[in-house]
């Protein structure tokens, strides 16, 4: 099992947990003084009250709730939104609402999933031309014309 450290930077802060066994992503949840109100197609910068250290090679993505997007068109513009393994700062999330009435988040109100993913870094070797496949250059929707 791989080891993060976290900082809890607000003693009234949630830190992230698993809903279920084998849950992908972790609850964050809110952690803010006073509620802040979401209008329709705002967005605002809300803090989780912690910070972590990611080891090198590893990302956090900030992913929406599925809850939150079906009952109340609340998502991250972002998404997934990434974390570097370099970054100490407060994990934050931007949410956004595409509903048509206002949101209130709370403290303590899950806002947002997080995953923790190994990454790679590339190094691009530059060629005068790519290998050919059966798709070739064709772009969005190519490979599919039926519904299935």
């Amino acid at each position: 099992m791989l080891k993060v450290k976290i900082v809890r930077l607000n003693k009234q802060a949630s830190l992230p947990v698993y809903a279920t066994a084998h849950a992908a992503g972790m609850d964050i949840s809110a952690c803010i003084d006073e509620p802040v109100t979401l209008e329709p197609f705002t967005t605002a910068l809300i803090p989780s009250g912690f910070a972590i250290e990611l080891p090198e090679g590893y990302e956090a993505q900030l992913r929406p709730r599925s809850g939150l997007a079906l009952r109340s068109m609340i998502s991250l513009p972002n998404t997934p939104a990434t974390i570097d393994a370099d970054y100490r700062g407060e994990v934050k999330v931007i949410l956004i609402n595409y509903g048509k009435e206002p949101f209130i988040v709370r403290h303590g109100d899950r806002i947002a999933q997080m995953v923790i993913a190994r990454v790679e870094q590339v190094r691009f070797e530059e060629v005068d031309e790519l290998g050919s496949t059966v798709r070739g250059e064709g772009g969005f929707g190519h490979t599919g014309t039926g519904r299935t």
